[in-house]
């Protein structure tokens, strides 16, 4: 009885007194504070980032502020030139507003001021043909006998139409299927409702400049119309476009405009631009370990700016989504630099951008690491952990490796911590495939998630640093410190459960 106890008492200190054989550990982790995680998240947080939308000024001038404390704190750059930016390709595709337009008998009608795009933006055309209006309400047949190929054709809308919904759209594009040159339909808005909507169609589409198809295709856009504009096209012609307005409670009715042609002409201008990533690494002291690496992720960006609020306020800060993922990784940063010796393995902190447009930041990464993927054992990832409940902590990904074994162990080591690490409450939202994590885990890279969840301030102009839990997160940013030490300096990797590895990494 005696032997067994001690056995058990042997067995039970094993993982503690592991960890403690790393020099200064506690001291290290002293450097992560809530005071000094607070000062960060106000920086990136601010109104002068803009939100750090991909891509931004405000962007850039956060991952430059990020990259010079990651110097700072002694690290290499993680970028193949050795720099800390490590940069990806992106396309900006717009309309060019001036260049565009559309030309009836005795008028030209501009982007923005006459015409907003609905679809069609990437493609660069030039069309010329009849007109046919359409009034009334009802099914309209598209079928061959129909005229409608080799014309303009313009839907004129009831007086209540300001936009063009999805189910809207999925009938103009019926037109186009039956050989439609361009279909316009009317808006009846008034000048500042015009504005707003032309303002945003016409803004730059962002697109990554890798892994998809190029737009292809004959050129047959979707386009709003103002009224006023149709009655400048009709007039001349002894057309009342008011009356045809009118008709929206008649049978719906297509009508060919005899003796007029239309040309419309569409500009796009695709350039490519580039967007930041920022890496840095502590290197490991173990020679025979320092090539494996345990990499930490967030992500940078935000959405931006949008339309003011009943405040005037346009800019989403993004405080919780994700400044307080990435400055729990600056300060994860911080404590691995203040260790006397750095774990066996190389520690990676990875800031990407474009999370918010589809991972495209981590997906770059991950395709193009800074060391062979396969060498990465680990993916510790923070996104959202600053709001919501004091002392709890959603770790999703936890079945799918001994990750969860050892987050659970490492957490009683230190329970000087409070933190709380829960199951995924929320399996049915998907969040295992919705932040940067993902890119690593169909990677074969063992992940573990850090989240809070989402609350009324996701995506709003509210997600601001003075509602962020500052000593939560530091909380958060220590676990991760110890959980990056012990797999640091653990004999073995990671190991997936093998039906999570066969469904994740080989999809089958």
């Amino acid at each position: 009885m005696k032997k067994r106890s001690v056995a058990i008492l042997i067995a039970l200190t094993l993982p503690v007194v592991a960890t403690a054989q790393q020099p200064g550990l506690e001291q290290a982790a002293a450097t992560i504070t809530e005071a000094g995680y607070a000062q960060r998240i106000n920086v990136i947080a601010h109104d002068s980032m803009g939100g750090r939308n991909t891509p931004s000024a405000g962007l850039e001038m956060t991952a430059a502020w990020i990259a010079k404390e990651l110097e700072q704190l002694g690290l290499r750059g993680g970028a193949r030139d050795g720099s800390f930016i490590q940069r990806y390709p992106l396309r900006s595709i717009v309309v060019d507003s001036e260049a565009s337009g559309l030309n009836a008998p005795g008028t030209r009608l501009v982007f923005g001021r006459d015409l907003i795009p609905v679809s069609g933006t990437t493609v660069t055309g030039n069309a010329q043909g009849g007109l046919i209006l359409i009034s009334g309400s009802g099914t309209l047949e598209t079928s061959e006998a129909r005229p409608f190929a080799g014309n303009h054709v313009i839907v004129v809308a009831p007086a209540d139409s300001d936009g063009v919904d999805r189910s809207m759209r999925q009938r103009l594009s019926a037109l186009i299927t039956a050989g439609a040159l361009s279909v316009m339909v009317t808006n009846s808005s008034g000048d500042e409702s015009w504005t707003a909507s032309a303002r945003r169609a016409l803004r730059p589409t962002v697109r990554k400049a890798w892994g998809e198809r190029r737009a292809e295709g004959s050129f047959a856009p979707i386009l709003q119309l103002r009224m006023s504009a149709l009655r400048e096209i009709l007039e001349p012609h002894g057309i009342n476009a008011s009356s045809l307005q009118e008709r929206s409670g008649s049978d719906i009715e297509a009508r060919l405009v005899e003796g007029l042609e239309l040309t419309l002409n569409q500009v796009v201008r695709d350039e490519g631009i580039l967007a930041p990533n920022v890496v840095g690494i502590l290197n490991g002291s173990d020679p025979a370990l320092a090539e494996e690496y345990v990499v930490f992720s967030a992500h940078m960006d935000h959405v931006g700016i949008g339309e003011p609020d009943a405040n005037g306020d346009t800019i989403f800060n993004g405080a919780d989504d994700d400044a307080s993922g990435t400055i729990a990784i600056v300060s994860v940063a911080e404590a691995m630099a203040a260790l006397p010796v750095a774990p066996k393995r190389s520690m990676v902190f990875l800031l990407v951008s474009g999370e918010e447009k589809g991972l495209w930041g981590s997906e770059w990464y991950a395709e193009n690491p800074s060391a062979p993927i396969e060498q990465y054992v680990a993916n510790f990832n923070a996104d959202m952990v600053g709001r919501n409940w004091p002392d709890t902590i959603v770790a999703i990904g936890k079945e799918h490796s001994d990750l969860g074994e050892t987050l659970r162990r490492v957490n009683s080591e230190h329970p000087e911590i409070g933190m709380t690490a829960i199951d995924d409450l929320w399996p049915d939202e998907r969040f295992y495939f919705r932040s940067d994590h993902y890119n690593f885990a169909r990677k074969g890279v063992p992940i573990l998630f850090f989240f809070n969840g989402t609350h009324d301030d996701y995506h709003g102009r509210d997600d601001e640093p003075d509602r962020i839990d500052h000593d939560k997160a530091a909380r958060i940013a220590k676990l991760m410190f110890y959980l990056g030490v012990d797999i640091g300096n653990a004999l073995n990797p990671p190991e997936w459960n093998p039906e999570s590895y066969r469904q994740i990494v080989l999809g089958r």
